[in-house]
């Protein structure tokens, strides 16, 4: 049975490509996903990667921090004793669709090729809207 998990966030530091032993490529980018209002707010971070030759395009160009991305994908928890002694929890994302929702104006610089998207599979249709006249 699979944990999967959907949502959209923002890219915490730009993305890096690393190759296993195996030489596999792997794309590892930390996305923050903030949830809840006022005082009760918090932020969530996910260490999220991307396997094979997917890792391998263009997409680690365009994955740089503050870029606004939607995820989907298997969450696994991982635990770990940090330097300071103390255990702590790491939530881990292995993922099949990766979206870039960012304006062109909010990446800043970008390179010449249009983006290549990371998916398995389609995601659903995104909304035209205008967030200031959602109701709640």
């Amino acid at each position: 049975m699979s944990n999967i998990i959907s949502f959209t966030g923002r890219v915490g530091r730009d993305a890096e490509v690393k190759y296993l032993p195996s030489g596999i490529a792997v794309l590892n980018v930390a996305v923050a996903n903030t949830v809840g209002f006022g005082d009760k707010q918090q932020t969530i971070w996910f260490s999220c990667a991307i396997f094979g030759k997917r890792a391998e395009g263009q997409l680690v160009n365009y994955l740089k921090k503050g870029v606004q991305v939607f995820v989907s994908g298997e969450m696994t928890l991982r635990e770990y004793k940090a330097n300071d002694g103390t255990m702590k929890t790491n939530v881990e994302v292995n993922l099949n669709i990766l979206d870039l929702l960012s304006k062109k104006e909010e990446q800043g610089q970008q390179p010449t090729q249009p983006p290549q998207q990371a998916r398995q599979s389609s995601p659903p249709p995104a909304d035209d809207y205008d967030e200031d006249s959602i109701p709640f």
